[in-house]
């Protein structure tokens, strides 16, 4: 039967592709640590309270590269190349999304604007994780090998995105809602296209792993236009809505550790 679940066991059961989803898993989730952690060290002194925040976020991040890291590891595997069709986190720059990296890499301070740019950005995107996580969550948070981490991460990406709500709705009553708004909508439309094309990259080169059959194939990218054109159309307003979170301040302590697989 072909499913979410089914394909997400055939991945775990396969070294090859197992190794590959973790190490794209692992590379994306590493970069978003680099970007908060430059993004905190350049807040301007008007968002200076955010810093710690940011900080935080990073660190959560950083903290999930080191856990698919190690999965693989326990697994007796090293990492591989991220092939460029599939690093979600260089396309969406490549598209204009986010802060780029060569103004992180510089020295001067950011704006409001670019913080309201790294928020929305991040609102959009944490959605993306979230959702992901509590899929993973569903079919494998009791398996023996993945459970722990699958709960730890999804977790720290509810967090995540319970903060881009709570700072953008701060910002939005400071008079930033205007901005808000049309950042939201402009990353929206980029972060679906930007899913939809790293989502068949992905499953091709599950396709070439794992021999799959090319109706198969055909069958997947099917279902990825589907769910792609859904969005476009309806899904994207559950990526730009914004609303009180159940959780409250919830990067205002210190980031987790990661924990250790034997």
């Amino acid at each position: 039967m072909l499913s979410a679940r089914s394909l997400f066991q055939e991945i775990l059961d396969n070294d090859d592709a197992y190794r590959l989803f973790c190490s794209i898993a692992a590379s994306g989730e590493t970069q978003g640590g680099w970007e908060n952690a430059r993004i905190a060290a350049l807040v301007p002194e008007s968002q200076r309270a955010l810093a710690p925040k940011i900080a935080r976020h990073g660190a959560d991040e950083d903290k999930h590269g080191r856990i698919f890291q190690a999965l693989l590891r326990k697994r007796g595997l090293e990492p591989c190349e991220v092939p460029g069709d599939t690093d979600y986190t260089m396309l969406l720059e490549r598209h204009g999304i986010g802060l780029a990296h060569a103004r992180l890499q510089a020295d001067t301070p950011l704006s409001e604007q670019d913080i309201i740019t790294y928020l929305a950005h991040s609102r959009v995107t944490e959605q993306r994780a979230s959702e992901q996580m509590r899929m993973l969550l569903r079919y494998f948070g009791d398996h023996p090998d993945l459970g722990r981490a699958v709960r730890m991460i999804s977790d720290d990406e509810d967090n995540h995105l319970a903060y881009c709500h709570e700072e953008l709705l701060r910002l939005a009553r400071a008079g930033h809602g205007p901005a808000i708004h049309r950042t939201l909508h402009t990353c929206v439309r980029a972060e679906l296209a930007v899913y939809r094309d790293v989502s068949l990259a992905v499953m091709a080169r599950m396709g070439e792993v794992l021999g799959w059959s090319g109706a198969r194939g055909r069958l997947l990218a099917a279902g990825i236009h589907a769910a792609y054109r859904y969005e476009r159309v309806h899904g994207w307003r559950r990526m730009v809505s914004l609303a009180p979170p159940e959780r409250r301040d919830p990067l205002g302590g210190p980031a987790t550790t990661a924990p250790e697989f034997a």
